[in-house]
């Protein structure tokens, strides 16, 4: 076995999957996951899905979580780093319950946290270009949020609205206590650097979702541009540094 095989073992690792109405896919990514990172716990948070989400979670044998009703997907984070904190994990990897993330990439994650390249890694599906890009609509509008961030940060984040990041143990106290809810994944990169943590991206190859529907389509995409900005400008404009 190959030694950076044997130093991500050592990691107490937790892989996060909020999942809402994701019945199509759930077992699938569950096993994955489970393949390609057979020494993880995994964990699924059921976010009030009125499918059969949770009941299918739970005969894969992992943990699951359950929340009476939706919350959102911040929400629905939020209570995996909880679960991550209090459970003292090293790492915590959020991977989606819809099956765009490829659990392959999760390895390489936790080598560079192992090495402390920086404190969260981001999967990024633009830094080589490869398989699903997304709706034209959509790369154009994560494009805009990469020169945003540029402004706001100093710093480059080529795919700020994805969902598949790493986590180190330190990150993880910060961002169970203020993950935000309405745009989590945009404003997290924001509190990250707020907080004095380091945040690096790696190439990564998506997929098409697996099964379910897209909370962001029709007109969504241009309401949420719009609503994601004012967010980041407000987390920018309080400037103060969070503990």
């Amino acid at each position: 076995m190959p030694n950076n095989e044997k130093k991500i073992e050592n990691l107490k690792t937790l892989v996060i999957v909020p999942a809402y109405n994701e019945s199509e896919t759930i077992i699938k990514v569950v096993d994955e996951i489970s393949h390609n990172v057979p020494f993880a716990d995994i964990v699924v948070i059921d976010d009030g899905s009125s499918d059969e989400t949770y009941h299918q979670a739970k005969e894969t044998g992992v943990f699951v979580l359950r929340h009476p009703f939706n919350l959102g997907i911040g929400s629905a984070v939020q209570s995996g780093f909880k679960f991550a904190l209090e459970h003292n994990y090293d790492v915590a990897i959020q991977v989606d319950g819809d099956g765009q993330h490829d659990p392959k990439y999760i390895p390489k994650m936790l080598e560079l946290i192992q090495d402390n390249v920086a404190d969260v890694i981001g999967g990024s599906r633009f830094l080589t270009k490869e398989g699903f890009q997304s709706s034209l609509l959509r790369r154009l509008g994560i494009k805009y949020f990469e020169i945003l961030f540029k402004i706001l940060t100093g710093k480059k984040v080529t795919d700020c609205t994805a969902g598949f990041r790493a986590f180190s143990k330190d990150s993880i106290k910060l961002i169970s206590k203020v993950y935000p809810d309405d745009f989590p994944e945009p404003e997290a990169v924001i509190l990250i650097y707020k907080a004095g943590f380091t945040f690096t991206e790696v190439p990564v190859v998506m997929r098409e979702r697996l099964g379910g529907q897209s909370s962001i389509s029709g007109i969504k995409p241009l309401i949420y541009m719009i609503k994601v900005t004012l967010a980041l400008l407000m987390n920018v404009l309080r400037g103060d540094r969070i503990e």
